[in-house]
């Protein structure tokens, strides 16, 4: 559901799937090819989220920003079921991956994978290309090429999806 909250409301572009149980509130960008999965929760009130084109916002994902630090999301960004994206940036190519936290002011470098459960903290600046993991995150190692094609594969995936769930329809029980 799109929801306007003061004078901000969400602008989407034309070949975009946002589910029946997703919200969508306040100043939220979403740009084409990208899809909003269920109960996923975007908030853009105190400040805007951008979601760059081919990205996709999986299910019970939470995306805040805060008063002095929006949320941007590159193109052919994935970002895992759970996770917890406030008022960061989070450059293109990246996997944020399910149950991740990444907090206000981090940067996410180009490429990166955050792995599932780790907890960027805030201000904290990840290089590209970097495999990241830990309570607090850190640096593991840089990435392959082999893991960049596989998280190209899964960006390919779901933006075909947006298409088969356009034919999304509730059965009577």
């Amino acid at each position: 559901m799109l929801y306007q909250v003061g004078d901000k409301r969400p602008s989407v572009a034309d070949h975009v799937f946002i589910a029946p149980s997703a919200d969508v509130i306040g100043d939220v960008r979403i740009a084409n090819d990208v899809s909003i999965w269920f109960n996923v929760t975007l908030r853009g009130d105190d400040h805007y989220i951008e979601i760059g084109e081919g990205s996709n916002i999986q299910d019970n994902t939470a995306v805040h920003v805060a008063h002095n630090y929006p949320t941007t999301i590159g193109r052919n960004v994935t970002i895992g079921h759970g996770a917890i994206i406030h008022g960061c940036i989070i450059e293109d190519h990246c996997l944020i991956a399910m149950g991740a936290i990444i907090l206000n002011g981090a940067k996410i470098g180009a490429g990166s994978i955050i792995a599932a459960g780790a907890m960027v903290g805030e201000g904290k600046v990840i290089p590209p290309n970097s495999l990241v993991a830990g309570v607090p995150a850190k640096v593991i190692k840089e990435i392959s090429q082999e893991q960049r094609d596989h998280l190209a594969r899964g960006v390919d995936i779901y933006k075909k999806n947006i298409d088969l769930y356009q034919t999304l329809t509730p059965l009577q029980s």
